[in-house]
């Protein structure tokens, strides 16, 4: 564990530990379609209660738990805050596609999820990971815009057609827009102060005891097991392992710029998969969303691309 904050991992670790945390977006682009079949059927909390404690399962006996030891040589702001911000994102974005009202507003409320990339590198470029280049501005904003075409639905675009759209389920939305913000506050805060540490497995378990003691103490019904419900279970359960654990170890040893950018790909494979899986077909409008998120990541990867540094 290096002992100076600023030292980075040798240069030579990055290309593999971008290139894994990357593939983390393969992992989540069928994660907003799996989550809402989950929630069909095993109820918006109880499902993603048994999402996080499958997950948590395998993640541990992948990486095994922390010792007590491991825990207190890591960065107080990597084990609480960090954990604090994982455990309130999994919960605001798994509970944001339960409460959706249709398949339809799923769709909607995961691609609000996916303002995180552009975020991340917004506060990235705040906390000094990436050097400010006037190209960023263009790249987020037509991320942003495409969240509103997003939002629009098929209604005229106004400010009062997106208000009245997110006011039809304010509690869905409110939480989509908070997962946005808070994964890029994990990301950045991670990069810095992890050190090279790993509390995924913690972090997991955190996530499946808080959604469980929710569970207990709503007025949702028993869980309904079936098969369907376990297969579904089973695949967003190793999906989502598999996706934490690649992009842990990308912001830990990686670019985190590049996996940012690369993550806006997230919503065009997430939508199409999505629409497959949920079988809806979304309005012309959101696929306009869509391709100008993807046309900002394109503006953005351009203008944080850099030559490497002769060492």
């Amino acid at each position: 564990m290096p002992s100076d904050a600023s030292s980075p991992p040798a240069v030579s670790s990055y290309p593999r530990a971008t290139l894994v945390g990357l593939s983390a977006v393969l992992c989540w682009s069928t994660s907003v379609g799996l989550f809402r079949s989950v929630a069909e059927h095993l109820g918006p909390i109880g499902g993603a209660a048994s999402v996080f404690t499958a997950s948590a399962l395998l993640v541990t006996l992948r990486f095994g738990l922390p010792r007590v030891a491991q825990l207190r040589k890591m960065h107080p702001a990597y084990l609480w805050g960090c954990g604090l911000l994982f455990v309130l994102y999994e919960i605001a974005l798994s509970l944001s596609l339960g409460f959706a009202s249709n398949r339809t507003q799923t769709l909607e409320l995961g691609m609000i999820n996916y303002l995180w990339p552009s975020l991340t590198i917004v506060l990235a470029t705040v906390f000094g990971l990436q050097r400010f280049r006037i190209g960023l501005v263009p790249g987020v904003l037509l991320a942003m815009a495409g969240i509103v075409l997003v939002l629009k639905g098929d209604s005229a675009l106004s400010i009062a057609s997106v208000w009245a759209n997110v006011q039809s389920n304010p509690l869905a939305y409110g939480l989509a827009f908070a997962a946005a913000w808070l994964w890029p506050c994990y990301s950045v805060l991670s990069k810095r102060y992890a050190h090279g540490a790993n509390a995924l497995p913690a972090f997991l378990w955190a996530v499946a005891a808080v959604l469980w003691a929710k569970y207990a103490f709503s007025a949702e019904n028993a869980l309904q097991w079936s098969v369907p419900a376990v297969l579904q279970l089973g695949m967003l359960s190793g999906l989502t392992a598999l996706g934490y654990s690649c992009w842990d170890y990308g912001i830990r040893h990686g670019n985190l710029t590049v996996m940012a950018v690369g993550s806006y790909f997230t919503p065009v494979l997430s939508a199409l998969v999505g629409t497959v899986w949920l079988q809806v077909q979304p309005g012309w409008s959101f696929w306009q969303g869509v391709a100008l998120v993807t046309l900002g990541s394109l503006i953005c990867w351009w203008c944080t691309r850099q030559p490497r540094n002769k060492q």
